[in-house]
């Protein structure tokens, strides 16, 4: 069993990507290569963001600080602390709409990709 303060991560990370050139910084919380479930602490300094990309699988999105957007070629929306966004399967963004930290939660693909 292991512990992590997701408070102390995002603080250390936010830290991070203020000072970072890219305005982000993030951590894997839990998973990697060999397993099909990540959790990834992002933290991103406002005015930045994740381009559109594909989406890796299954994923949901947990704001912990800031204010955030996510973004498809249909529609967006906005999370505060608390929320709970499920992340488009269609190709989308990440936007900080000011210091932000939100924990990424994905189920990996498995096989071939249609």
């Amino acid at each position: 069993m292991n512990k992590v303060s997701l408070t102390a991560l995002a603080r250390e990370h936010l830290e991070t990507a203020r000072a970072a050139s890219s305005g982000r910084s993030s951590h894997t919380v839990y998973g990697g290569h060999e397993h099909v479930l990540r959790q990834t602490l992002i933290a991103l300094k406002g005015g930045t963001g994740l381009d559109d990309h594909e989406s890796p699988g299954e994923a949901t999105l947990q704001v912990l600080q800031g204010r955030v957007r996510v973004t498809n070629a249909e529609a967006g929306w906005e999370g505060l602390p608390g929320d709970h966004i499920i992340i488009p399967s269609s190709r989308h963004g990440l936007h900080a709409l000011e210091d932000s930290a939100v924990l990424l939660t994905v189920a990996k693909r498995v096989g071939p990709h249609i």
